[in-house]
């Protein structure tokens, strides 16, 4: 390690550190999490190696991952192509949303196959290690994933409870397994692994490391999981404090400046999005969107961003996600006031599927209400004004008959709104069209 570097730039590299790698660190937590079930215990939850298929919206306590949506049906896997290559088979979504991208331990998406890439037909591909020299059966596409570990998160559009059947039987349909048994399936035998905590949600776990867990976490997992060829500058810079990526890094062995710099890293990065969350992430009408996502380069603190406000981000093209974060005066949204989106007449979300809006906790999460009414869109029958306008009313108590059709329940403390625009058009992708403000009614 250089030894002219003063505690300020130490701190600097630092704090760039714990933010280039969070991203990392929270798919570990989330896969630990995530596999370390049997097949068929809990929603959203299976061993490494097979599908899992969500065969309703979540629940209200759910908090494996942070902004589920209730539109689509979830069919995802983690893969590890260190061995072979895995196969996947999707059938042919005729009339019907799909996207299944495909996530790098970095939290970037290398792909994308669905409606709107490859289309409606059928597609079976191979997921495979770009160092892997083997033939694949004619008839399957290779796709080279940056990572050895890789994320699956499929969405399969779902018209509320009553069309669960037919989104069913397409995720049966659904084919996945070694290149080696090929298209036969079988799964691993399964063993719990007792040390990982079930109970909290990975976020939280990550927030609770030490600097030294964090970083010797961080140091053993980009020893497997290359970085990308663009981030040399940020590696160069880690070089420079002793954190050599592929070699162990562990604060109890290095200088003190260096150790104190490590771990004051957490505070200093949770300062630094906050205060830089305004201009990485514009506002307007209290909406901050971000249309270009899941393919970050080296804007390293953005993607930590993102992946703390929900990991799993979809192309901008596949699906955007305005959040409503204040009302029209720029105060905070609380559940303890009423409030009103008023859409004009020609002025509802331009997509080419559809839209949907779902309320969350500060955290993300969804919270339980009269209705287990968690999401309200296009495909819902909402009632529209004469002149074609609509209003859409947030509150935490029941409106009353007339304006329950148009009400999306809010918890009664603060509370966020996610909009989601599936295949949106390009008006809303450069910004010539915005969501209305939220106006308080009292």
């Amino acid at each position: 390690m250089e030894r002219t570097l003063n505690p300020d730039e130490l701190e600097r590299i630092a704090t760039e550190g714990y933010l280039y790698f969070y991203p990392m660190v929270l798919m570990e937590m989330t896969r630990r999490v995530s596999t370390n079930t049997a097949h068929g215990e809990k929603i959203a939850r299976g061993p490494m190696g097979a599908f899992v298929h969500a065969r309703a919206f979540p629940p209200g306590n759910f908090q494996t991952v942070v902004r589920p949506n209730f539109d689509t049906l979830y069919s995802t896997a983690w893969l590890d192509l260190a061995a072979e290559p895995y196969v996947i088979s999707v059938p042919a979504m005729e009339g019907r949303f799909f996207m299944l991208p495909l996530y790098d331990m970095w939290s970037e998406v290398f792909a994308s196959p669905g409606t709107r890439t490859h289309g409606e037909g059928p597609l079976t591909f191979a997921l495979c290690h770009p160092q892997w020299r083997g033939e694949l059966p004619a008839g399957i596409e290779r796709i080279n994933a940056p990572t050895p570990t890789v994320w699956v998160i499929g969405r399969t559009e779902t018209h509320g409870v009553g069309d669960y059947a037919a989104v069913h039987e397409l995720q049966d349909a659904m084919r996945l397994a070694p290149l080696s048994t090929w298209p036969d399936f079988a799964p691993m035998p399964f063993v719990k692994d007792e040390g990982i905590d079930m109970k909290t949600p990975p976020m939280i776990q990550v927030e609770s490391l030490s600097a030294r867990d964090y970083f010797m976490l961080a140091s053993d997992l980009v020893a497997k999981n290359p970085p990308h060829p663009t981030d040399w500058g940020m590696l160069a810079r880690l070089a420079r404090t002793g954190f050599v990526a592929g070699a162990p890094f562990d604060l109890d062995l290095v200088e003190s400046t260096v150790r104190e710099a490590y771990e004051k890293s957490r505070t200093r990065a949770a300062e630094q999005m906050r205060r830089r969350f305004a201009t990485i992430v514009p506002f307007v009408n209290g909406w901050a969107s971000v249309a270009d996502m899941a393919v970050w380069g080296n804007a390293y603190l953005k993607r930590a961003m993102i992946a703390l406000a929900g990991l799993g981000a979809n192309p901008g093209e596949e699906s955007l996600y305005p959040n409503l974060q204040r009302d029209g005066n720029g105060e905070t949204l609380r559940g303890t006031s009423h409030y009103v989106l008023h859409f004009d007449a020609g002025q509802l979300p331009p997509v080419d599927a559809f839209w949907s809006l779902t309320v969350y906790d500060p955290r993300g999460y969804q919270v339980e209400n009269e209705l287990s009414r968690f999401a309200l869109g296009d495909r819902d029958e909402l009632v529209y004004r004469d002149d074609g306008s609509l209003d859409i009313f947030l509150a935490s108590d029941h409106p009353g008959d007339a304006q329950v059709a148009n009400w999306l329940p809010v918890p009664e403390g603060n509370f966020v709104v996610t909009m989601r625009l599936y295949l949106p058009r390009d008006e809303a992708l450069d910004g010539r069209w915005n969501p209305p403000p939220a106006r308080r009614l009292d």
